[in-house]
């Protein structure tokens, strides 16, 4: 338990500010996920569609500090290169 007023103040900010990461995190991994089943279904247009919206979902991320610029990109990348799989 933190013992001075300003030790409690960064304990009580540390939890909203947790609050908001897990949150981001976890819109993030949701717009991730809507681009990997429409790969796995094989719908080409649905994944492209969803990995428009899903790339500045990522990026924001990165900005965010949830996630390295570099995961993020790479995170994008692959599945980029997933979705052009399946119109080839």
């Amino acid at each position: 338990m933190a013992n001075t007023k300003s030790a409690q103040k960064m304990t009580r900010k540390l939890q909203k500010r947790t609050e908001v990461n897990m949150s981001r995190r976890s819109r993030m991994r949701t717009f991730i996920r809507r681009v990997e089943e429409a790969v796995r279904s094989g719908d080409a247009e649905a994944a492209k569609l969803a990995l428009k919206d899903a790339q500045p979902e990522i990026m924001r991320a990165a900005q965010k500090g949830i996630l390295h610029k570099n995961t993020a990109a790479r995170k994008v990348s692959r599945l980029s290169s997933r979705v052009r799989a399946i119109n080839s």
